[in-house]
């Protein structure tokens, strides 16, 4: 066999392995899918009304139209956390150090976590999205075109968001440090423009929550599936995608090959 297809067979074995332990034990991913439901259940059933005004909208409904976009990109934030608790589980408990005794592609061990996140965040986006739906969420202007762009943007928000995870978990002694290490993740989205406006906000704060991966992320999508304005944020969400991609990548890597020494 040749050396790309040893990769892509361990690959597809370490991302077997990894969706049989979200499989057997799902409390983590759970727990972390809680978060951005809850806050939907509550922002929308408690605050929807005052915060739908706030926002110049007439009824909870379209508050709800607002929230949903950014709790969805929430959701990808919180579901990573998890891959960041595995990588380390995972270094803490020797069994990285086992699978380098054997006859396995390198980066297969990396690569099988990060498509195996990818995909959870997926199908966690999807379930959100659907208790959205359930609770009055409508896209009725977006396109199909708009519908692929959108999950594209997911995807790819995603695959960047899972290998800066996977570098805190590298980097992390155990899984509690990784859980605290990649609260970020999930502390970022609150003070962005999922909840209200950044024109609502006050001036000092506005750039804080302009200047960071997930505002500009979150109007893209709100755009897409609303019909809204995207302006340049649709160029700059993904530029912040790319950017951490490969930011997270080569911390991941240099720190896994370097643990290896």
């Amino acid at each position: 066999m040749s050396s790309l297809a040893l990769a892509v067979r361990d690959s597809k074995t370490m991302l077997r392995r990894n969706l049989l332990h979200a499989r057997r034990y799902p409390s983590l991913t759970l727990n972390l899918l809680l978060t951005p439901i809850m806050l939907l259940l509550l922002f929308v059933y408690v605050f929807g009304d005052t915060m739908s005004a706030g926002i110049g909208g007439g009824d909870r409904s379209d508050y709800i139209a607002y929230l949903v976009p950014g709790l969805l990109l929430m959701t990808i934030g919180s579901t990573t956390i998890g891959t960041a608790v595995s990588v380390s589980t995972d270094m803490s408990e020797g069994i990285i150090a086992r699978f380098r005794t054997m006859a396995i592609h390198r980066g297969s061990v990396l690569v099988g976590h990060v498509v195996g996140s990818v995909l959870q965040s997926v199908a966690s986006v999807v379930l959100v999205g659907a208790v959205g739906v359930a609770i009055g969420f409508r896209s009725t202007d977006a396109t199909a075109l708009e519908w692929l762009a959108a999950f594209g943007l997911l995807v790819l928000f995603a695959l960047a968001l899972t290998w800066i995870a996977v570098g805190m978990g590298l980097i992390s002694p155990n899984a509690e440090a990784a859980s605290n290490n990649a609260m970020p993740l999930i502390f970022l989205p609150l003070i962005s423009s999922a909840f209200v406006p950044v024109d609502a906000m006050p001036g000092w704060f506005q750039p804080i929550a302009e200047y960071q991966p997930f505002t500009p992320a979150i109007e893209t999508l709100r755009g897409l599936l609303l019909g809204t304005e995207i302006g340049n944020n649709g160029w700059i969400a993904v530029a912040w995608c790319l950017g951490l991609a490969v930011l997270g990548y080569f911390w991941s890597t240099s720190k896994f090959d370097g643990d290896a020494k």
